[in-house]
């Protein structure tokens, strides 16, 4: 009896042991999830845009049929002429990124370089092609802040503007910088005959800047030019040119925190694309074509979208031919930032200014254009407001 008793108790204490030792498992487990959760960056946590990267991959009508399975109305919304989705095709694509419908899922995940034609185009016209977008170049930095020799006639066009009717005062409402600044211009650099070396520490996209920023004034319209050189901050703290925009954030932050008026960011930039697709001929002079980049990759860009659409608008009613095929060129993905500080404003956007083979004369009759359509815009929304 009494031996019995004995295994009972044993048991008893083992049983303890076991339960004892699940319960610091689960504690151990709920510690280390609890501390992964907080030192993960907020970059790599599940979020609506993570869910969308996923997602992304899988065609819509998956999507409508599924909804269709559970509310009979979405049926008759299916296209008649679509094949009903396969389960397999559809776990194909989750697991792979490729649809069997669209080749270049498969190209853009194994040729280099290709993913960057993998985009959408929400305002295509005439000579429109995913072979003329931009396309975000990436030279070595020491090559950017090489010292070069450039040729420029200081004695820019007049302005013959009359006295504006309305005047922001001394409220700079409009800022203007330049994230990739030594951007420069084969025409400017005799010696030089190599698109993908035209960079200069003066003779650049700056000048553009000033320019847009004289015309605005002009036109009553306080702006302010910052004239940090990103190119140099990228080499102070020993980064690559594709940090360019994590670069120059700081200055967008602190140019909307130091000054309260401040409504509008622009960002200008001139394209490595050739002449034949970054010129226009208006009244018989010659225009350095405009192309508005939307970065796509956060989560109010349309705001920044809708912005940059009812500008490409007013510049092809005024100056019919002066946007590129393109127009409003939205980027996302792999090979881009994807947000360009945009997500700092909703009125942040980027211009680019022409092209590599374009000269000031007819960059500075653009931004004298795009000034004019601008004001007319703002003044318009100034009194829409009042």
């Amino acid at each position: 009896m009494s031996h019995k008793k004995t295994n009972i108790n044993e048991f008893t204490f083992i049983d303890f042991l076991k339960k004892m030792l699940i319960y610091a498992l689960v504690l151990l487990l709920l510690f280390a999830c609890i501390a992964f959760m907080t030192t993960i960056t907020s970059s790599d946590r599940f979020s609506s845009a993570k869910l969308t990267n996923i997602t992304k991959n899988i065609e819509s009508s998956t999507f409508l049929h599924l909804i269709g399975l559970e509310g009979k109305v979405f049926r008759n919304a299916f296209p008649e002429d679509m094949e009903i989705p396969k389960l397999s095709s559809i776990s194909f694509q989750l697991v792979t990124s490729i649809k069997p419908s669209d080749p270049r899922s498969l190209l853009g995940n194994e040729l280099p370089g290709f993913s960057i034609f993998d985009h959408k185009v929400l305002i295509a016209e005439e000579g429109s092609y995913h072979t003329n977008h931009p396309i975000e170049s990436a030279p070595p930095l020491e090559e950017i802040l090489k010292d070069r020799h450039a040729v420029v006639d200081e004695e820019e066009q007049k302005m013959e503007n009359d006295e504006p009717d309305n005047t922001t005062g001394d409220r700079d409402v409009v800022f203007i910088y330049n994230t990739h600044n030594r951007e420069s211009f084969l025409p400017h650099l005799p010696d030089l005959d190599d698109p993908d070396k035209a960079f200069h520490k003066e003779v650049n996209i700056t000048k553009v800047s000033d320019r847009l920023s004289k015309s605005l004034k002009s036109f009553g319209i306080g702006t302010h030019v910052d004239h940090t050189d990103i190119m140099q901050e990228l080499n102070k703290n020993n980064w690559v040119y594709g940090r360019s925009y994590e670069a120059s954030r700081p200055v967008v932050r602190e140019a909307f925190a130091d000054n309260e008026d401040i409504q509008y960011a622009f960002d200008l930039h001139r394209d490595g694309a050739p002449r034949d697709k970054t010129t226009t001929e208006i009244n018989g002079e010659n225009y350095a074509r405009i192309m508005i980049v939307i970065g796509a990759e956060h989560h109010s860009y349309k705001k920044n979208l809708e912005l940059a659409n009812e500008l490409h608008a007013l510049l092809e009613k005024k100056y019919p031919g002066i946007t590129r095929g393109e127009g409003v060129y939205p980027k996302k993905g792999a090979a881009t930032n994807g947000i360009f500080n945009q997500d700092l404003s909703e009125n942040a956007l980027l211009f680019e200014m022409g092209g590599v083979e374009n000269n000031l004369e007819e960059l500075y009759r653009t931004a004298d254009a795009l000034a004019d359509v601008f004001a007319e815009f703002y003044w318009d929304a100034e009194k829409v407001d009042g």
